[in-house]
């Protein structure tokens, strides 16, 4: 317990003067992080993250995150970030036919999807910091109110299994009062700010279920990947909480729901 403290307190006295900054600082962060992910996602299939395909899948990753008007402005104003993100997925496509098929397009799935899993997620933290700090802050604190609710309801309530076969301690119970924690601080925060977004509180309370939702189907599916795998967490970056993917598992799908949404 105290080495989880230890560490959360490090890593918010690290991660919140980069968010407050923005610019330059979360961008650069973010694909750090993004290339952190991809490592942790190669970790866990057993690949070596310094070879073609491990090399080529953080590059994609990282085009994917910074914005391309700030750091490739070679590229005309039809391009953008995922042409370069295309170009790292046509040279790993070329090596079937480099290596004579023995590189299959089977394997190369695997580092493609790593990239816009990791990659995708963090360009929209990067999107949502943009917007200004409430944005980031209303992100978080959705999750964090999604996961506080759903372990104290369903330690105390929970008895019908969520999804057993995926993560068994999960409970429906918990699940919904993830759902009813987030409305309450969602409510909350848009009281204080009223002018966060363009839409009436109202749907933005509707999309706060959404949101949580997906937050927590964000948790599963990271938790599906490392049953697959066979591993207790993605990575040990962060001493007590595991990996980078542990930790914004639930970011990485909520960034591009709000994005997708409107609400940034």
């Amino acid at each position: 317990m105290r080495q989880r403290v230890i560490t959360a307190a490090v890593a918010l006295a690290i991660f919140l003067p980069i968010l407050y900054v923005g610019g330059i600082a979360i961008e650069l962060a973010a694909a750090a992080l993004a290339g952190v992910g991809v490592y942790e996602l190669f970790r866990m299939k057993g690949l070596a993250i310094l070879s073609f395909e491990g090399v080529l899948s953080i590059l994609g990753a990282v085009f994917l995150v910074l914005p391309a008007e700030r750091w490739f402005p070679f590229l005309n104003e039809a391009s953008g970030n995922f042409l370069l993100f295309y170009l790292t997925v046509m040279i790993i496509l070329g090596f079937s036919v480099v290596s004579k098929n023995t590189y299959t397009i089977d394997e190369a799935g695997f580092p493609v999807i790593a990239s816009l899993y990791a990659g995708v997620g963090f360009q929209n933290l990067v999107v949502a910091r943009s917007e200004g700090m409430a944005m980031i802050i209303f992100a978080f604190f959705i999750v964090w109110s999604t996961d506080i609710g759903a372990y104290m309801v369903g330690r105390k309530f929970g008895k019908r299994k969520l999804w057993p076969e995926i993560s068994p301690n999960k409970t429906i119970e918990g699940a919904l009062g993830g759902i009813a924690s987030a409305l309450v601080v969602a409510l909350v925060f848009l009281i204080v700010q009223p002018n966060l977004t363009q839409h009436n509180i109202v749907v933005m309370l509707l999309f706060t279920i959404i949101f949580s939702v997906v937050g927590q189907f964000g948790d599963l599916v990271e938790s599906a990947i490392k049953r697959h795998f066979d591993v207790k967490d993605s990575g040990t970056i962060l001493p007590g909480h595991g990996g980078i993917l542990d930790r914004f598992d639930s970011m990485l799908f909520v960034f591009p729901m709000m994005h997708l949404l409107g609400v940034f």
